[in-house]
């Protein structure tokens, strides 16, 4: 077990209330939190079980706060909960046959077209034609599938390009993507945690202290997100895209 003091707490804390704030806002809180556990010391399967711990508080809380606001369609979400599971499953065993390089430089590519994307839509949160209730779900499945595998095989910005596709191709509102992302990524976060917890990789002790400070920054960033609604989450949202070009960038060299 890695060595705590107070300085590992001084360090993680702020960035963990960072990370839940972003991530309830536009995803891809991880990309901030993880980082916070490794530059603290922790080593990395250490680092990535405890931040499972302090994300999945924070993301609980966010999600409850979704759905009691009644931005979780539950008739799509639970289904969308159960392919995600089965694509990170998948693409947990993918990781295990393909080479993570040849998957980061395919991303290198699709990050830029993605931020392209969300600055050439106006209103993230604009009015689209309905589909039929069928269309929907089968959509909003199709999309948790494919961001289920990536979460399984790599992972960061997992929110970030599930509130993306949920809102582009099932045509969701932007609050009903984001309480849906926050569905499958509580799920998906809890489902890991448990393996992490049965192996003893999880520093308790940090965990439970920095999910309390994720607890509040998702809790501030959900307040903030009702108020500001799309014109808080576009410019956070490319500063998360940014963030995770620069991690693989970093990665590869």
């Amino acid at each position: 077990m890695p060595t705590i003091t107070l300085t590992t707490f001084l360090i993680v804390c702020p960035l963990v209330f960072l990370g839940g704030f972003v991530d309830a806002i536009a995803g891809g809180g991880g990309l901030i939190s993880l980082p916070a556990y490794m530059l603290a010391g922790l080593p990395p399967h250490f680092a990535i079980a405890t931040n499972k711990m302090s994300s999945g508080m924070g993301t609980l809380v966010s999600t409850y706060r979704f759905g009691r606001s009644g931005n979780i369609p539950w008739k799509s979400a639970i289904p969308c909960v159960a392919m995600a599971m089965i694509g990170s499953a998948a693409g947990a065993r993918l990781a295990l046959l393909v080479d993570a390089d040849v998957f980061k430089i395919i991303m290198l590519v699709i990050i830029p077209f993605t931020a392209y994307y969300v600055l050439k839509t106006k209103n993230l949160d604009v009015e689209r034609e309905p589909l039929s209730p069928g269309q929907t779900v089968l959509r909003a499945c199709i999309a948790a599938l494919v961001i289920g595998m990536y979460d399984g095989f790599y992972g960061p910005g997992t929110g970030t390009f599930l509130i993306l596709l949920l809102t582009s191709f099932a045509r969701f509102t932007l609050g009903n993507a984001n309480g849906t992302a926050k569905a499958i990524n509580l799920t998906t976060n809890l489902t890991s945690l448990a393996v992490y917890l049965l192996n003893g990789k999880v520093v308790i002790v940090l965990g439970l202290v920095a999910g309390v400070f994720g607890i509040v920054g998702n809790y501030i960033g959900v307040s903030f997100f009702n108020d500001k609604g799309s014109k808080a989450v576009k410019p956070i949202m490319l500063v998360v895209l940014t963030l995770f070009f620069i991690k693989i960038i970093t990665e590869l060299v």
